[in-house]
């Protein structure tokens, strides 16, 4: 009986990670920066939600999953690659 609820309770809890972490809906307003992919970093002019990561190469990030976050991967030449909420 004790190793059917330890086996109950380790399913619930990767059923709780999975749901955690599935994407959401634009909550970062990634969708309308999208059109900025390709061009220079220099291209972000608007002022940009707090909290946004930009992100060069080879830097590292927490994996934490935050749908209101915007990240914003960028190349060795300054370009924007990736738009992304998480």
């Amino acid at each position: 009986m004790k190793l059917v609820l330890i086996l109950t309770a380790a399913a619930l809890m990767l059923n709780a990670c999975e749901t955690a972490t599935e994407p959401g809906p634009d909550t970062c307003g990634a969708a309308a920066l999208q059109d900025r992919i390709g061009e220079g970093r220099t291209a972000l002019t608007d002022p940009l939600p707090e909290g946004t990561r930009i992100i060069p190469p080879g830097t590292a990030v927490t994996q934490d999953y935050r749908p209101e976050r915007l990240n914003i991967d960028v190349d060795a030449q300054g370009r924007i690659t990736r738009i992304w909420c998480g």
